[in-house]
């Protein structure tokens, strides 16, 4: 392309391409869903129809119109538009964009818009490319993910960007979706369609649009026009199109919260074989590996704290290589994980202690720092006693001495407690000697 050469997105599809390329919406009017960005006075809505863009990231699960709201951007708006997939695309391919766009700026006043889908495939690096062309306003970036983009996109990039959340279809909007193809796909509509279970494949789409489009394709061309000339697409031709029965979980609803409430409960109580069946479940359902990773990490504080703390890193070393391998790999990481996880010693006595602490900085706020953990870096602070009288624990024996830590009104609250399980029967030891040490009373834990 040369530098001042720009073509929207092409209006009409190749003839070859998949269904659910050929109706993909032009034009808001024809857009599906998300009618809390898009209705009338929203504003994604009101920032396309005033041509008023600003730098944002698209953040929702696959076929719900993350890529057609960038094309239909790219129709309404007076920028040049380019678009990148951040699978095939790397830093080359960014500051390329970015010198086209700094010459469009300084020569033509014109702004870029650059749609990045996947963006939450492109490393630390290439989305530095970004950062200063966004926040210099060369370039308004339009960022398409299926990942949380506060793990998966830099903080810097992202507090240059408004995040809009784009939620799954729900059965209406697939059956407007499902009804626009079977009225006005060129091909389609040669002959007469009948799908005989809508409902069924509405689950095996899982609020997948373009899943749903081009699984119906499939089934079309399975099936043979009857003697009346209809092609009748059963359920177990939908089934074959899917190439999978379907297992009932539904990603946004109930069965995903109660299957992922069976597999952290099955990890806290110690059932390695159920944790391992109810994640087999969520990733046979369509379920994100890394949704199954954090659950992982949260449990594995939340239940096994320090009775085994490396499984705070079991935990987290499985997310990061559940990113780096994907599906199907990932399974087996996970697997390995959900299983040590559920076989390890359990406490929740960090969890506890955390939220008593909680309940009583609401409850007492703004309790006064005792004056000897105070930091002193003036004159005038050290005059008024700021870290007086510090002990610093490293020059005592076996760097421990009794000292003050916690306000006047909190001195004898004990939050951290810990058990006898694991590690921290250890460390439940040593802090009540600590504790006898320090008071001359009764073991620090047997205080209530």
């Amino acid at each position: 392309m040369e530098l001042f050469e720009y073509t929207k997105p092409e209006s009409k599809p190749a003839a070859n391409a998949p269904l659910a390329e050929r109706v993909r919406p032009k034009s808001l009017s024809e857009f599906v869903g998300q009618s809390h960005l898009l209705g009338e006075g929203k504003p994604l809505r009101l920032m396309i129809e005033n041509d008023e863009l600003r730098s944002i990231i698209l953040w929702g699960p696959p076929g719900i119109g993350k890529t057609t709201l960038a094309r239909i951007v790219a129709h309404h708006t007076n920028a040049e538009f380019f678009s990148l997939n951040a699978v095939a695309s790397g830093v080359k391919e960014v500051r390329d964009v970015i010198a086209r766009a700094e010459k469009l700026q300084k020569q033509l006043k014109k702004r870029t818009v650059l749609f990045i889908d996947e963006i939450h495939r492109f490393n630390k690096a290439q989305q530095d490319a970004l950062l200063h062309s966004v926040e210099d306003g060369v370039i308004i970036l339009i960022g398409a993910t299926t990942e949380n983009p506060s793990f998966e996109v830099i903080s810097p990039l992202l507090s240059r960007a408004r995040v809009y959340v784009l939620e799954s279809l729900g059965q209406p909007e697939l059956e407007k979706i499902l009804d626009h193809a079977l009225r006005t796909d060129s091909i389609i509509t040669r002959e007469k369609v009948e799908v005989a279970d809508r409902d069924f494949l509405f689950l095996l789409s899982g609020g997948d649009a373009r899943m749903m489009l081009n699984g119906l394709e499939s089934a079309f061309y399975f099936v043979k026009p009857d003697a009346n000339g209809v092609r009748k697409i059963s359920k177990q031709a939908l089934e074959d199109a899917f190439q999978r029965k379907y297992t009932i979980y539904d990603k946004k609803g109930e069965q995903h919260y109660d299957t992922i409430s069976a597999f952290i409960k099955s990890m806290r109580g110690c059932d390695p074989d159920a944790a391992v069946y109810w994640m087999a479940r969520m990733l046979d359902g369509g379920e994100d590996p890394k949704f199954i990773a954090r659950r992982m990490i949260v449990l594995a504080s939340e239940d096994i704290g320090n009775a085994d703390p490396f499984a705070s890193v079991v935990a987290t070393n499985c997310f990061t290589a559940v990113d780096y391998v994907g599906m199907p790999e990932a399974r087996i990481i996970l697997s390995q994980a959900a299983a040590y996880l559920a076989s390890a010693p359990k406490s929740n006595a960090a969890y506890i202690a955390v939220e008593e602490a909680l309940a009583d900085v609401k409850s007492l706020p703004n309790l006064p720092v005792p004056l000897h953990l105070r930091n002193a870096p003036t004159n005038l602070m050290k005059d008024l006693g700021y870290g007086s009288d510090y002990k610093y624990g490293h020059n005592f024996e076996n760097h421990f001495v009794e000292q003050q830590y916690l306000p006047d009104n909190l001195r004898e609250k004990l939050y951290y407690r810990p058990t006898e399980n694991g590690k921290e029967k250890s460390i439940k030891e040593r802090l009540e000697m600590w504790w006898k040490k320090k008071r001359g009373k009764p073991a620090r834990n047997s205080i209530q």
